[in-house]
């Protein structure tokens, strides 16, 4: 009894010592990390998709570039097609210049950074095995998950927005590592819209897909909105759906329509942005001085949540509940008061 005792204590103070060390920690230094992206746009079939995979593709590239300040150089564009895009796109996306280009990511990537890689076109799944079709020889699920392998120190976002893509979960979930596909099966094999919204999230959807209103979405964010905007789509057509998306970013191999970041999938995509070039994490907030204060309170409130979160509590639940209540309701506060001056703000004079 003494023993379990003295674990809960420990547990309790090291979940409320992580915390402090969180809002110790200034909004720009949680987020100094660099983002890396890789596209890949793959076998289009028809011109008309060919165009749809580009414009998504160059909507993504110009916003994380011009809207998030990642610079260039950390960017990637591989498509079936050079020629649609010669300025931007940086080789054909064939399997010898894909793992070149995770092999280069690798290298210059510090720990820590995000690297996002987005495919976009067309999956199949024959022979048991999940593809995304490139010019040439397809790359399997399990061949891409040989090449996040060379990422073991990078946290990853693996988008496959392709039709037949659920069979990546499975094979590609682990630790550090979040992954969205574009259909829950390997048997959803029609035509899919949920890169377009994905895309959109950082975009022209921003106002909505920005949930918590802080300046930036996240991962997280822009799988919710995709979710929401996919189901309008095919009830504004009039059409069945057939694609739904999932989410895994705990590990588990089993991905989730709904996440949750304290019960299911979510924790991970709810911290993955895609940041600055200067690593400040504060592009886009608000100019007014008072009110971008509390904007960087509240990410700093959000730091503690992330923070106290990545030790489960320990083995004192309590403990870990009642700090982690506090912590939301902090939160909450917050951005009740971020609301209010911003109504304030917005009044006549």
């Amino acid at each position: 009894m003494m023993h379990s005792a003295t674990t809960g204590r420990t547990a309790t103070g090291f979940a409320v010592a992580v915390a402090a060390t969180a809002l110790l920690a200034s909004p720009s230094q949680v987020a100094a990390q660099q983002t890396h992206i890789l596209v890949l746009t793959g076998l289009s079939g028809d011109p008309a998709y060919a165009d749809q995979f580009s414009e998504w593709a160059t909507t993504l590239i110009d916003t994380a570039i011009d809207r998030y300040e990642v610079p260039a150089q950390q960017v990637v564009y591989l498509a079936e097609k050079v020629e649609l895009d010669p300025e931007r796109i940086n080789g054909r996306s064939t399997q010898e210049n894909v793992e070149q280009a995770f092999a280069d990511i690798a290298e210059r990537a510090e720990p820590n950074d995000h690297v996002l890689v987005l495919l976009i076109g067309h999956g199949s799944h024959n022979s048991g095995e999940s593809r995304f079709n490139l010019p040439g020889r397809d790359l399997t699920a399990q061949d891409y998950a040989v090449l996040l392998d060379t990422l073991a120190t990078q946290r990853v976002t693996f988008v496959n927005a392709a039709t037949s893509s659920g069979g990546f979960i499975e094979a590609l979930s682990g630790e550090g590592r979040t992954v969205m596909t574009a259909t829950r099966s390997a048997g959803q094999w029609n035509e899919t819209v949920f890169g377009g919204y994905f895309v959109a999230a950082f975009a022209d959807g921003e106002d909505e897909s920005d949930q918590n209103k802080d300046g930036r979405v996240s991962m997280l964010e822009a799988f919710e909105y995709a979710v929401v905007q996919v189901a309008r789509s095919y009830e504004a057509d009039g059409r069945l759906q057939t694609e739904h998306a999932l989410l895994d970013d705990n590990g588990d191999a089993e991905g989730t329509r709904e996440p949750d970041p304290l019960t299911t999938d979510g924790a991970m995509a709810r911290v993955s942005f895609l940041t600055t070039g200067d690593g400040s994490g504060l592009a886009g907030l608000p100019d007014d001085p008072a009110i971008r204060a509390l904007y960087e309170e509240r990410l700093a409130l959000q730091e503690q949540v992330e923070g106290l979160r990545a030790t489960r509590g320990g083995t004192d639940t309590a403990g870990y509940d009642a700090e982690m209540e506090k912590l939301l309701v902090a939160l909450a506060l917050k951005t009740r008061q971020i609301r209010s001056a911003e109504g304030d703000a917005a009044e006549p004079r």
